[in-house]
């Protein structure tokens, strides 16, 4: 070998050695030997997808369509009746097949190479819940799964200009929440008569799958002011669940609901003489109606026992429940029952009875609602309730507690130095949370 050759060999083997001192530098700053980072089964975190590693598969994605079923999906990946019939016994006691809706998404795992072959099918039941459908050869396996839900605590102030409903529109917050402070104040607020100039402030947590919405979770405490007056909403758990009281330890549950349904109008008072919108005569209209689209639930203004359940002339299909203290309520014009409801069934307020309809003699859907005290015609929205128990002696000091930590909160304070304080168990006071400010008064 010549001189020339020698020298370019060396060179070579020089580079050589560099590379191979530079690899073994980044072995040993990244901790390890050479030997531990070539162990085998140390490989790089995977991205999963409802549990499966994506990187693995070809994703598709799709939604649910029409009249569509797993058997029409299935086939366009090649996958037969016989397969569909495996999968639809296998997934009986998870997740029965049938139960699949239009609008859903689903998620298609295939196998990254020139089979395109199906191994995993990801089904959405709901924003959190997910069931996957494996196949392997002739084996089948259906799991159902939950995605992380993520909890963030906020606190709104708005003011109302039309109604509650679309209050929560014009301050981009969740609807949901709308539904969970009608159902708090349900007692106290007569929702049908909100005025411009109202508004709440309300502290809650707020459920996150994915940086997407999900609802609401627990109401930490609210503030509504109606008509001039400031309506307190403190959590306090008496009893065997929390519930709402006001500032002075009064429960927010009354003996009557002011309602018996949820965003609506009304359309028609409690009168002497009206003039009736079909029959063109004048005579009385004990009750009051609440224009509302048809199916909208009905709910039991107080708990008691079904008296009636049936068609009856004009009234068209009615629910009258008799309940205490002398008082019966009546629903008209129903569409429908709820399911089980029989003449003799005990109810609880709050319970459903059926659905906004138009039967009888009625100009359109709504609810003509009717409360007797002793036999004669009483106008529903000028029937006091009375408060349930107040907050007892013995969990005075603990409530003034809570509430002091409450109305700090409600009026700015950070949880950091409000403190988060919740009673599943006993009086805990939780790590201090961070509070995200929302929908800023307009």
């Amino acid at each position: 070998m010549g001189k020339k050759q020698w020298i370019i060999w060396g060179a070579a083997a020089v580079a050589a050695l560099v590379v191979i001192a530079a690899v073994w530098s980044v072995v040993v700053d990244r901790g390890g030997t050479a030997s531990e980072e070539a162990e085998p089964g140390e490989v790089a975190s995977a991205e999963l997808l409802y549990g499966i590693d994506k990187g693995q598969y070809i994703i598709e994605e799709g939604e649910v369509e029409s009249g569509q079923t797993l058997s029409t999906i299935f086939a366009r990946y090649g996958i037969g009746p016989v397969v569909v019939d495996r999968v639809a016994r296998a997934a009986e006691e998870v997740f029965p097949l049938r139960n699949m809706r239009a609008g859903h998404a689903y998620t298609a795992f295939l196998r990254a190479d020139s089979t395109r072959a199906l191994e995993h099918f990801a089904y959405e039941k709901s924003l959190t819940d997910f069931v996957v459908i494996s196949l392997d050869g002739d084996s089948v396996r259906v799991t159902s799964g939950s995605k992380e839900v993520r909890v963030e605590r906020r606190r709104c102030t708005a003011t109302i200009s039309s109604s509650l409903w679309n209050c929560m529109v014009d301050n981009d917050l969740s609807p949901a929440l709308a539904m969970d402070l009608s159902d708090i104040f349900a007692w106290t607020i007569d929702f049908f008569g909100l005025q411009e100039g109202d508004g709440f402030t309300v502290v809650y947590d707020e459920r996150y799958v994915d940086s997407v919405s999900v609802g609401v979770g627990r109401i930490w405490g609210a503030i509504f002011n109606h008509a001039g007056k400031s309506y307190y909403a403190i959590p306090f758990k008496q009893g065997t669940k929390i519930t709402y009281w006001d500032e002075q330890g009064n429960s927010l549950r009354k003996n009557l609901l002011k309602a018996p349904l949820k965003f609506s109008r009304i359309s028609s008072r409690f009168s002497r003489s009206r003039l009736h919108p079909v029959l063109k005569i004048r005579r009385p209209h004990y009750g009051v109606d609440y224009a509302a689209p048809s199916g909208t639930p009905v709910h039991a203004v107080a708990d008691g026992v079904v008296v009636y359940k049936g068609y009856k002339g004009g009234n068209g299909n009615m629910v009258k429940i008799k309940h205490a203290g002398g008082l019966m309520s009546g629903y008209l014009h129903l569409r429908g029952y709820a399911k089980g409801l029989v003449s003799g069934k005990r109810v609880a307020q709050g319970d459903l009875i059926g659905y906004v309809g138009s039967t009888g003699i009625s100009t359109g859907p709504h609810l003509d609602f009717r409360l007797w005290r002793n036999g004669q015609p009483i106008d529903p929205l000028k029937v006091p309730s009375e408060p349930t128990e107040p907050i007892s002696a013995e969990n005075r000091a603990d409530f003034d507690m809570i509430r002091q930590l409450v109305l700090a909160e409600l009026n700015g304070a950070s949880a950091d130095s409000a403190r988060v304080v919740t009673q599943l168990d006993s009086l805990d006071v939780y790590r201090a949370v961070p509070v995200a400010s929302a929908g800023e008064e307009k």
